[in-house]
């Protein structure tokens, strides 16, 4: 996965970003305070850089997609309201 774990580069953030896709694509839920409280003690993750880097992309995969899952449910509304 992240061979360098003080400098992530375009392939490691694209593979971040798809793991957390999958893991909110199948109703898994995460809290991205969990994840930043991690990092800042599991040791081996001594740039803050890329600690940081990692919790903005868990966040923010984790609101398009809210953001998403909300404009479909709004538009499976079958109230027919403007016919």
């Amino acid at each position: 996965m992240v061979e360098d774990k003080s400098k992530l580069t375009e392939s490691d953030v694209d593979e971040i970003k798809s793991i957390f896709q999958k893991l909110v694509e199948n109703n898994e839920r995460y809290d991205v305070d969990e994840i930043e409280f991690w990092f800042e003690n599991e040791g081996s993750w001594s740039s803050r850089d890329s600690r940081i880097r990692i919790v903005n992309l868990s966040n923010y995969v984790q609101d398009k997609y809210q953001q998403t899952a909300h404009l479909r449910i709004i538009s499976d509304d079958d109230c027919s309201c403007g016919n």
